[in-house]
């Protein structure tokens, strides 16, 4: 069952003004609309959301609309450089999201994450991640995901929520109460629709087909079943000119996995040749599945490093052959580096007596593939005295910070997530913790070690211009050791609380 993502822009054309012209742009709570030209007339072509309370629409004359709102902003239209940013926007999703991304105009995009959303977390992660994304660079987005292009389009658009994610099957029950509008109809009929009395799409999809087609022709029909998912709507992904691609095309549709296995592995060994000619290794690759009937299945690896190993990238691949629906055939395959970085010659080991550098690459890049690049990390020292601020995830073959791990006191091997509050009987200022009591069990201090004091990060916020913590390494009577501190420095009632924390576990 395919997934589709809609993602919507609904102030495409006044948020990108605003970025665009950011160092003199109008503050947000100033009224600005894009005006361009409706056949002869002047009209509104776009407008914010202030513009929006104040009650303009798209197609409002641009002279009533000056009238009617004093002080608003104007400006000309640029639906050239809207079409060329809403298409680099899709490349943008191209590289993060998954290999099937078109520009969906005037404002919107189009995605099939069908097998790409487990790598970002589920499908509502990964919308609200895009959302997110697009809201931190001043763009206002809605997004929703569902079997098919057209309920996904008209949710995102017509939809209650910012993010929605339509259960496998569930399509009907979640757009037959929307308006006819969604549709994607055009103007006019939607128009002799509502004259009609249809209001909702559920009004419509229980009126007889024949009628319908007597009167409007076969367009309502067909956006219906396009909106059902009863008729396929296939998606032209959009491509760089400049990427690495290879391509097969087949007298006869193939659909056994080990015939699309087969030729995957040709298509490998083609782009890894073409790869060397320009000293380049796949980062990136996107395997494209052109189905009899008009529909894509796509196939997303990567690597950690750049990679130009036939064997190596064939494995990524077949590993998830199983994925694909090749329905009642297979015609063409493509296969694109779609990301690729330089990959320089590495001297390998001259000698016998040279043990070979261990390579750990290859096992990172299957377990990525499985289980999402964003679920793989691994800890790097950060330079800070604060220990929940000492450490960093980063990516698992990022190059070293060329930061150290603080030497003069040890640190446990499980730090908390959050430091956790503890009971204790403790005697002021300097001694550690006769007992303790954590997650309603009592532990009896046989062994300590400390006070390690730890001073806030004045520099950063004023609130820890006083702030002290002690920290004690601690061992119970049954060898477990603990890593507490007190949140003051046990004398001056202006350092702290004077309360006890558990923030980690020795090994």
């Amino acid at each position: 069952m395919p997934r589709v993502v809609s993602l919507f822009l609904p102030m495409w054309s006044t948020d990108r003004f605003r970025r665009k012209s950011s160092d003199a742009a109008p503050p947000p709570e100033t009224p600005l609309v894009l005006i361009g030209r409706d056949g002869r007339r002047r009209v509104v072509l776009a407008a914010d959301a202030a513009a929006h309370a104040a009650g303009l629409r798209i197609g409002v004359p641009a002279s009533k609309a000056q009238a009617l709102v004093p002080g608003l902003i104007v400006h000309d239209a640029e639906p050239e450089a809207d079409e060329t940013a809403l298409e680099r926007l899709a490349l943008w999703a191209l590289r993060r999201y998954a290999p099937i991304v078109a520009a969906d105009p005037p404002a919107g995009l189009v995605i099939d994450t069908t097998g790409a959303d487990h790598l970002h977390g589920g499908e509502a992660a990964m919308l609200s991640e895009m959302v997110e994304r697009l809201g931190g660079s001043g763009l206002a987005a809605r997004a929703a995901v569902a079997d098919s292009w057209g309920a996904a389009h008209a949710l995102a658009r017509f939809g209650t929520r910012q993010t929605l994610v339509v259960p496998p099957g569930e399509i009907a029950q979640a757009i037959l109460p929307l308006p006819i509008a969604a549709l994607r109809l055009p103007a006019v009929t939607i128009d002799s629709l509502r004259r009609l009395g249809f209001e909702t799409i559920a009004d419509l999809a229980s009126t007889p087909r024949a009628s319908l087609a007597l009167r409007f022709g076969p367009e309502p029909g067909r956006r219906l079943d396009q909106a059902f998912g009863r008729v396929s709507e296939p998606i032209e992904p959009i491509r760089l000119e400049a990427i690495v691609e290879v391509r097969r095309n087949f007298a006869e549709p193939i659909g056994a996995a080990e015939t699309i296995a087969r030729y995957t592995g040709k298509l490998v060994a083609e782009l890894c040749a073409e790869l060397e000619k320009r000293g380049l290794g796949a980062r990136r690759l996107d395997l494209l599945f052109f189905r009899v009937d008009n529909r894509i299945e796509a196939i997303r690896v990567g690597t950690a490093t750049p990679v130009r190993d036939t064997k190596r990238l064939t494995r990524l691949l077949t590993d998830k052959i199983g994925t694909i629906d090749p329905g009642f055939g297979i015609e063409q395959m493509r296969l694109a580096a779609f990301a690729a970085e330089p990959l320089h010659a590495k001297q390998t080991i001259s000698s016998l007596a040279e043990a070979p550098e261990p390579e750990s690459s290859d096992v990172i890049d299957i377990l990525a593939n499985r289980v999402g690049e964003d679920r793989l990390y691994r800890f790097a020292p950060v330079q800070s005295d604060v220990p929940e601020r000492s450490v960093q995830r980063i990516a698992p073959m990022a190059p070293d910070t060329g930061e150290g791990w603080p030497g003069h006191w040890p640190r446990p091997s499980r730090l908390l997530p959050r430091p956790e509050p503890i009971e204790t009987v403790a005697l002021l200022p300097d001694h550690p913790p006769v007992t303790f009591t954590w997650r309603g069990v009592r532990r009896r201090v046989k062994r300590a070690d400390g006070p390690e004091r730890v001073f806030g990060e004045w520099w950063k916020r004023d609130a820890e211009l006083a702030a002290v913590r002690d920290y004690f390494q601690v061992e119970d009577e049954n060898g477990e050791r603990y890593w507490v501190y007190r949140a003051s420095d046990g004398e001056d009632a202006a350092t702290g609380w004077h309360k006890w924390f558990m923030h980690g576990i020795f090994g």
